[in-house]
Order: C-alpha cells, then sequence, then structure tokens
C-alpha cells in the first residue's frame, strides 16, 4: 500500500511537511470542539536510540509480568479503545477530514467503521482462539497428550501508512492487543491530526507500558529499525518494506508486510458494464486513489471499451455534480509531493496516449479530478509505478491470455479484479494469476470481510491479517507434548536391532 509519498512514513529523515486545502470545512463535516487533535496531543519525543531501546524493554519487562496473556486484560483493553473512539467519534472524523479532506461518512466507512468491527470480532472470538488446542499423537507416542498453546510474541511494533492512518494502525494493534502483545505505533507523520488523535488515545487508555505511541522526528525511523521488536507490522511500499525486512533480520524478528504493486481490473465482454462502471468508479475514486488495493489499472476487452469508459465518466459526473474539483465530497492528495507526483503521471505520456476523461487538478486544495488515460503503453510513467491517485489508465485486450501476458508483466499485484459472466473466465483470472486477493464483479469490498485475511504475496507482501488471521500473525504456536512416564517403549534406544527396526517401521507407516 504505497508510493513513493507514503514511504517517508517508516524512512529514516526528516519528514514533510503535509500542506493542507486552504477551503473551510464542507457542512457534512464534524464540528471542531473541545477534545479536537492539537499539537499538545503529541507525546514525549524520543531523543535517541537508547531511549527507544530502554522503551521497547519496559514494554518487555511488562509483557513479562504475564499481564496480556490474561483474555480478561485483552478484552478490557479493547473495550476501552472502543469507549474512547466512540467518546470521541466527532474528533476522530473531523483528523481524518484535516488531513484527506474524507467527509465524515467516508471516514466511518472506511476506518472508524472498519475498527469497531475488528474489535468487535475479537472480543466475541478470543476466547476460542486463544485457548489450547488437544490434538492427536501418534501411536509410537502411545499415553501421551498433544496439545497446542497460543503464544503471544511479545512487543509488536505498528509502523502504519498515511492514506487509512487510523484503520491501517489500529486494525492490525487490535488484533495484535487481542494475541495478547505490547504494543508501540509509529504513525505517519504525513497525516498529522490523524496521529495526534490516537497519541491522544494512547496516553488516556494505556499505560505506555503497554501500548506506546513514537512520534515521528528526526532519526526516529533509523531508531526504531535498530531496536530489538518481537514481530513488526508493516504497511507501505515494497522498497521500504526491503529496508524493514533486513532491519528484522539482524534479530531474526518476524515481519508482517503490507506492500503494494498495480492491481489490475479486467472487464470481460460478458460483464455487466453497468454494474462494472459504477463499481469500479467508486473503487478508483473512494479516498481519491489514495488506496493499496484501488484498480491501479484497467484491462478491458476491445469491443465493450468505449462503453464501459463513457460509462464510467458519466457516474463520476453525477456523484460529483460534473465538478470534482469543487465538490464538497471530494478528498484531496495527502500532500503537494504527493499532489505533484500524481499530476506528473498524467501530464508525461506518450504522443498517442490522451486524457479521455479530467486530468486537472487545483494546488491550492490538493485535488485532482477523477482521471482516465487511454492509448497508454506499458513504458508511459503511468503504468511504471502504483499511481495511489485517481488516475485510470487503460489497456484494452483480444482475449485473456493477451490480459494474463500484460498483468504478468509487473511483479505480483495486492489486488486483482475480474467483470465477468463466465464461470471459465474466474477459474482462470483466480486459478492462473498470482495476488494478494480480489474480488469477482467488484472492487476493494474484500477488505470488508473479516472473515478473509487481508495480504500480499511476492513484492506485494507477505503474511495477513484481520480477525482469526491478524490474531495468528501476531501469535506463535506453541506445539507441547506431555508423555506418561509409565509407559516407555524402548524401540527408539539404541541398540537398533531388527525387531526395532520391524516394530518402528510398522508404527511410522
Amino acid at each position: 500500500m504505497s508510493t513513493s509519498s507514503s514511504t517517508h512514513a517508516t524512512t529514516a529523515g526528516t519528514q514533510p511537511t503535509t500542506q493542507q486545502p486552504s477551503r473551510q470545512p464542507a457542512s457534512n463535516q464534524p464540528a471542531a470542539g473541545e477534545g479536537a487533535p492539537t499539537s499538545t496531543d503529541q507525546p514525549g519525543t524520543f531523543t535517541s536510540l537508547e531511549a527507544i531501546q530502554a522503551q521497547a524493554e519496559a514494554m518487555r519487562a511488562y509483557f513479562l509480568t504475564g499481564a496480556t496473556r490474561d483474555i480478561a486484560h485483552r478484552k478490557q483493553a479493547l473495550r476501552d479503545m472502543k469507549s474512547w473512539l466512540k467518546e470521541h467519534e466527532t474528533n476522530v472524523l473531523k483528523a481524518l477530514w484535516q488531513d484527506l479532506g474524507k467527509v465524515a461518512y467516508e471516514g466511518y466507512i472506511t476506518e472508524l467503521g472498519m475498527v469497531y468491527g475488528e474489535i468487535d470480532l475479537c472480543l466475541k472470538k478470543v476466547d476460542a482462539w486463544a485457548t489450547p488446542e488437544r490434538v492427536p499423537s501418534p501411536v509410537s507416542m502411545f499415553k501421551s497428550i498433544s496439545t497446542v498453546y497460543h503464544d503471544p510474541y511479545g512487543v509488536v511494533l505498528v509502523l502504519a501508512p498515511w492514506n487509512y492512518p487510523l484503520q491501517l494502525t489500529l486494525v492490525p494493534m487490535v488484533d495484535a492487543i487481542a494475541a495478547g502483545n505490547c504494543v508501540a505505533f509509529k504513525p505517519a507523520r504525513e497525516a498529522p491530526a490523524t496521529a495526534a488523535i490516537m497519541f491522544r488515545m494512547a496516553r488516556e487508555v494505556f499505560d505506555p507500558t503497554f501500548v506506546c505511541a513514537i512520534p515521528g522526528g528526526p532519526h526516529i525511523n533509523d531508531w526504531v529499525l535498530a531496536t530489538r521488536w518481537d514481530s513488526i507490522m508493516f504497511t507501505g511500499s515494497p522498497r521500504v518494506g526491503k529496508v524493514v525486512m533486513a532491519a528484522a533480520a539482524q534479530f531474526l524478528t518476524p515481519v508482517t508486510l503490507e506492500l503494494g504493486g498495480k492491481s489490475p481490473c479486467i472487464v470481460h465482454s460478458d460483464a455487466d458494464l453497468k454494474v462494472a462502471a459504477k463499481r469500479i468508479a467508486w473503487g478508483k475514486t473512494v479516498n481519491s486513489g489514495q488506496t493499496c488495493v484501488a484498480p491501479d489499472y484497467l484491462l478491458v476487452q476491445e469491443d465493450v471499451a468505449d462503453d464501459l469508459l463513457a460509462a464510467i465518466a458519466d457516474t463520476w459526473n453525477e456523484w460529483y455534480d460534473g465538478d470534482a474539483l469543487h465538490s464538497p465530497i471530494w478528498p484531496h492528495m495527502v500532500s503537494m509531493k504527493h499532489y505533484k507526483r500524481v499530476m506528473g503521471l498524467i501530464e508525461q505520456h506518450n504522443p498517442a496516449a490522451r486524457v479521455a476523461v479530467g486530468g486537472h487538478g487545483d494546488p491550492d486544495t490538493l485535488r485532482i479530478e477523477p482521471t482516465i488515460m487511454t492509448g497508454v503503453t506499458l513504458d508511459d510513467p503511468v503504468m511504471g509505478e502504483e499511481i495511489f491517485g485517481p488516475v485510470l489508465p487503460v489497456l484494452t485486450y483480444s482475449d485473456l491470455d493477451d490480459a494474463f501476458a500484460t498483468i504478468r508483466r509487473f511483479e505480483h499485484p495486492l489486488a486483482c479484479y475480474v467483470y465477468t459472466a463466465s464461470k471459465e473466465v474466474k477459474r482462470r483470472v483466480i486459478g492462473e494469476l498470482q495476488f494478494g486477493g480480489g474480488a469477482v464483479n467488484d472492487c476493494c469490498v474484500q477488505l470488508s470481510n473479516d472473515q478473509m485475511g487481508f495480504g500480499g504475496v511476492g513484492n506485494s507482501g507477505m503474511g495477513a491479517y484481520h480477525g482469526k488471521v491478524g490474531f495468528d500473525a501476531f501469535t506463535h504456536y506453541k506445539g507441547v507434548m506431555d508423555h506418561a512416564a509409565f509407559v516407555d517403549p524402548d524401540f527408539r534406544y539404541p541398540p537398533f536391532t531388527a525387531e526395532k527396526k520391524r516394530l518402528a517401521k510398522g508404527f511410522m507407516h
């Protein structure tokens, strides 16, 4: 989930200041009030590597008391988090609007509501998830009891991005707490208002030896990655994911990496174009395209391309009254740097390519119109990196093998979508392409199902989280065999006779 801009949340050095649009809140935004995020919500700054290492050790000492292993402790922590978020919901949604221009409704359904849902699921299921599991023992280990214990790792570090700053910080935190861990989290500096509200939550809800917020600052990222953690969850670019993984390797720390890539959206000629247009239009423009699983480019069968693109354009015009740049519900780019990068992808293209829809931006508000580009080639800049903006380049194909060949030119994507009525096309897309997850006749919605893990494959990530899969991500499965002392068959002990060999082969075949 990443762009070159998003990686600054977790790489070393001073971070760029986020520029916010110079406009007043729309009427459907939460009003400012007591408790709105301010600079005073920033936690104390860590001034050295030793300070961060000392914090990690203090958290590890608390973990070793056994307090977080108690299921009641985990549940109470999750209830307290949800209660605080409910009490401060207006200001949480205001922070998301300040950072990304998300209206309250979008902020709720794409961020806060998902955090609530993850908390509720963990509260309901954690007793069952954490219960030791009896498993069968082999005949050779007669009179033994085999049990798998669900052991928390210890102190988990969550490194979060800016594009869904609340959801992508708190959902993995919820999973880690449910699994019995302590959590240190470092939100992205590009979303300062949301970071401030989470800093305040951590301070008011949790003891810092249990949950600790780490602010950004010069050298902080280097220091964080030089510190020993027991598990690391990183969301960001593949480039920085490699940096995180290399840093974790010095301690053999397990990592969960949710990265990104160029997620294709295939539209076959037998698709319901009206439904496809509406769902693609939404998936590409939710959060103004700053979504790791957004359709990054469109692969449309040649004979339906014109009709599909016209329907997508009509949908955007209807939603944003033909003027997204001045729509009260249209989000903005997170920063001027990111705005310039996305606009550059629109402006740099081969002579045969054209901007068929949109293409304009407003640097004063950091908004970019929903944009469709046709005639692009794989050599155009817009096809050379994950876009992370409301820009939809379009490629056409004649048959499915042609589409698959294009997709395989790229690294394995985080998501893949196909619109079709054909069971055979569905089967081939799911069975022949490698991708993190996806949807048939929809897009982005796979994240809404907490019964499925969310994660990438290959260059788009490793490991997964959400729901039970998230609990497992921060859990070591510890197998223990309890073997009765009064039964001790000697076929495993020297000397190794023919009779012992016969018995062993009988047990093991």
